[in-house]
């Protein structure tokens, strides 16, 4: 097939027009009926077309017994069939002269059998010979929450900045999720299963073109064209941070992910030096990916690798500056006019003044908190800050105070020297109220626009992935 203008991959995304293959009229966990649910919660504004030839309509919505009956061709066909019924699926299709299809259905070269990789075969075929663009097989498709397109992952979703490109419809969805519930929207996300006939490649030069999104989150477990991939990354890095998780770095993982796209994972030297050499970001699990795109969604860009740790007593400051350290960040020491001013507040007894600085204050002075972030911005060592911030328990000897979060955003979202900020809830150890309070706490510190992490290592290894990119591209220019 030759190769496709990338703009022809918004028809996946904003489609005025749905056909969904195989929508049963019972109850069903998963499939065309699910898909076609989920449209509908989700306040999908076009046509949705259910194809049924032995039903007369389900969910209150006229079926119709092939694509050739609908009143217009539909700009988007999902296929929810058994893997056998889709060859003949795509030659109506071009028949027809539909160009955009999504196959939820799986049982392709995944399953790693002859069949199954002989029906592969088949519709790529079928695919090239009709000039269609598929995507799949044995995905969970397009995804746009300002389309209304969320018949998975977070629904309705959260219309936003970021791209999303993944093997992997289950990572896709908890991402989207994740990242939904703390602020950060979605422009579009695609599952791209076992990328047949339109590969990852290709998605992230579209997402790269496409001036709705700033962002790009990449789940791989596989690619057949490395060079392509790595040519396109190297362009499109400089521009916009490219986040991948790498499936199948183990040999374990490896057979894995053969076994769950068709796919080979190839050599981790390879893809070292394909991060080494493009600029991608790589992250080894969900958590650092959704920690790395919540930094990059939420903060400005730096201009150095000096952090700024304030709170969190004496031990735990230890503790943080250990962390900083092993993941390559700086604590400097601050200019001497920030430390004079530090000290006019600082007690001598049970405080540090200094870089980290531990002062009980900070956590129950709104006030004092934002005099100390205004220090940190002024200060030419200082490039990030983290705060670390208690969660109001008896346990604590916390007193009542006014919400101060709507300062501190305020304080922080207005502030002309503003440096990226980010906030630590630490509520692990399995305590249910502490659990409760802190994710409350944390999301409403992220859905003010500021970043907060539930560990400091966490918040730590988001600004290393953070401060390294700004840093590499910074002579470029080009943010």
């Amino acid at each position: 097939m030759k190769q496709k203008p990338v703009c022809d991959l918004i028809g996946f995304f904003k489609p005025k027009s749905i056909a969904l293959i195989g929508v049963s009229r019972g109850a069903s966990a998963f499939g065309g009926l699910s898909f076609m649910r989920r449209l509908l919660d989700a306040g999908y504004k076009g046509a949705v077309y259910p194809i049924n030839p032995k039903a007369v309509e389900v969910l209150g919505i006229k079926t119709y017994p092939d694509l050739a009956a609908l009143p217009e061709i539909p700009e988007l066909v999902t296929v929810c069939v058994q893997a056998a019924y889709v060859p003949a699926i795509l030659k109506e299709c071009v028949r027809l002269s539909i160009r955009h299809i999504h196959i939820l259905s799986a049982g392709f070269s995944e399953i790693g059998t002859e069949e199954g990789k002989n029906l592969e075969k088949e519709i790529a075929s079928i695919a090239r010979e009709g000039n269609l663009l598929i995507m799949g097989p044995n995905c969970m498709g397009p995804y746009c929450p300002s389309a209304g397109l969320t018949a998975w992952g977070a629904i309705p979703g959260l219309n936003g900045r970021l791209g999303v490109i993944s093997q992997s419809g289950g990572i896709t969805q908890r991402l989207t999720e994740h990242v939904t519930s703390l602020g950060v929207g979605v422009s579009k996300a695609a599952s791209i299963g076992n990328a047949t006939i339109i590969d990852s490649p290709e998605y992230l030069e579209f997402m790269g073109e496409d001036k709705e999104i700033d962002l790009i989150a990449m789940y791989l477990e596989s690619v057949r064209d490395g060079r392509r991939l790595m040519r396109i990354s190297g362009n499109i890095s400089p521009c916009k941070p490219v986040i991948m998780l790498k499936g199948g770095r183990s040999e374990e993982g490896a057979i894995t992910a053969a076994s769950h796209t068709g796919g080979m994972a190839g050599d981790v030297k390879l893809w070292n030096a394909f991060f080494s050499q493009t600029g991608v970001i790589p992250v080894k699990n969900i958590n650092e990916w959704a920690d790395a795109v919540l930094a990059f969604s939420l903060l400005p860009k730096t201009e150095g690798n000096g952090l700024f740790i304030v709170g969190g007593g004496g031990g735990n400051s230890v503790i943080y500056s250990d962390a900083v350290m092993e993941e390559g960040l700086e604590v400097p020491a601050l200019s001497q006019t920030s430390m004079d001013k530090i000290r006019s507040f600082v007690p001598v007894a049970g405080s540090i003044a200094g870089n980290p600085l531990d002062l009980w204050e900070s956590f129950v002075n709104t006030d004092r908190l934002c005099e100390i972030l205004d220090i940190a911005y002024k200060d030419p060592e200082i490039h990030m800050v983290v705060v670390d911030r208690l969660i109001p328990r008896i346990a604590f000897h916390s007193p009542e105070i006014d919400d101060p979060i709507p300062q501190i955003a305020n304080f922080i979202g207005s502030h002309t020297q503003k440096k990226p900020t980010v906030f630590v809830v630490d509520y692990d150890g399995g305590d249910p109220e502490l659990n409760a309070k802190g994710s409350a706490l944390r999301t409403r510190f992220c859905l003010s626009g500021i970043p907060a992490y539930p560990s400091f290592e966490r918040a730590a290894r988001a600004l290393v992935h953070f401060q390294k990119y700004y840093l590499r591209f910074k002579a470029k220019d080009r943010m």
